[in-house]
């Protein structure tokens, strides 16, 4: 069994740290890579004009597919939107399942989620989903294949939500879900000049809608702001077990100081978030989907708050006597998103059954 070490983990590297400071503006960085963004629009252009002209193939799958993304490099706010639309659709009588590339896992190859299935397999947003979500999902760098084998494996699935992939143009897609958080598109140019991977458009696309995951609108595009906060707390082997967090304990902690880690593209917004709710924490940012194969705190440390993302990685034997406390975000799309996306959607009564893909 690992042992908790007495080191901090380091957070983002300094690199990337002053790359993602370079996208907030047309800096001597940002101007140094912008011929590199040139090549990577011209490409990307060419690659979109393939897929219009029909060179390459479109594969239609007998589902609907609603695909949540960011325009932006970096976490956005895209898992906790899926598992807010896939919520939704349940509510409405869909059957939904999810597909996801599973960043950061071993491998590209196409595995369908289950309880049992470590983080490092799976991913930690994916396995967070499964069993937060209870409904089936399946990682794989190419979609198509993951949705493929998610209709065979779970053939009730009537739905499908594409955890990113609005530049996998090779699926096709019936709805999109555009998520901004208060970034916006950065300087406007794109990677790796700036944070976009693809032009920013000057209005909605076709069958979209914009979901702001910030305070205030962050582009000009018209949508609806995502509301936040925190669900409460709960132990780490209770959250294992399934049991919800509870307010009464999110309170509790305000009594003592804790220790917040955050293993999130922009651990910041969890501690702030944390700060808001009255607590005294000791901020320690971990890098982006951190493993967890040593613990990052001491020993010593009495009291832990971390998100759903890490819990996923912890197991509760793992812990020793540091009293670890999971804060699951309450995410809420708002009612506009709600009706506008599904009405992009045919509904549960005009679905199809099941058949082979068609290109």
């Amino acid at each position: 069994m690992a042992t908790p070490t007495e080191s901090r983990a380091p957070s983002q590297g300094g690199g990337a740290q002053r790359l993602q400071q370079a996208w907030l503006t047309r800096g001597p960085l940002a101007c140094a890579l912008l011929p590199i963004a040139w090549i990577f629009g011209a490409l990307g252009g060419l690659r979109l004009r393939l897929y219009r002209v029909g060179l390459f193939k479109i594969i239609r799958l007998p589902v609907p597919i609603v695909v949540v993304g960011n325009l932006i490099a970096g976490g956005a706010g895209k898992t906790p939107t899926v598992m807010a639309v896939v919520e939704l659709l349940r509510s409405r009588g869909f059957v939904p399942g999810v597909i996801s590339r599973g960043y950061g896992r071993h491998g590209d190859g196409v595995v369908d989620v289950s309880e049992e299935v470590d983080a490092r397999m799976a991913g930690d947003e994916p396995l967070l989903m499964r069993l937060r979500l209870r409904a089936p999902v399946v990682v794989g760098r190419d979609r198509v294949a993951a949705a493929q084998e998610l209709l065979r494996r779970h053939p009730s699935t009537d739905v499908i939500v594409s955890d990113d992939g609005l530049q996998h143009l090779r699926l096709a897609r019936d709805a999109q879900v555009l998520v901004f958080d208060q970034r916006g598109a950065g300087n406007g140019w794109l990677l790796p000049a700036g944070p976009l991977r693809e032009p920013m458009p000057a209005r909605v696309p076709p069958r979209s809608v914009v979901l702001y995951n910030s305070p205030a609108p962050s582009t000009a595009l018209p949508g609806s702001l995502a509301s936040t906060g925190l669900a409460g707390a709960v132990p780490l082997a209770q959250w294992w077990l399934g049991l919800p967090a509870s307010r009464a304990a999110l309170d509790d902690l305000r009594r003592k100081p804790v220790l917040a880690a955050a293993g999130m593209a922009h651990p910041e917004r969890f501690f702030e978030m944390l700060r808001a709710a009255g607590l005294t924490v000791e901020p320690l940012p971990l890098p982006d989907h951190f493993d967890f194969a040593a613990l990052p705190w001491p020993a010593s440390a009495a009291d832990v708050v971390i998100t759903e993302k890490d819990a996923v990685k912890l197991k509760p034997a793992r812990t020793g006597s540091t009293r670890v406390w999971v804060v699951p975000l309450d995410f809420r799309l708002g009612a506009d998103v709600e009706r506008a996306l599904l009405a992009l959607l045919p509904p549960p009564s005009n679905r199809t059954t099941h058949g082979h893909p068609t290109s």
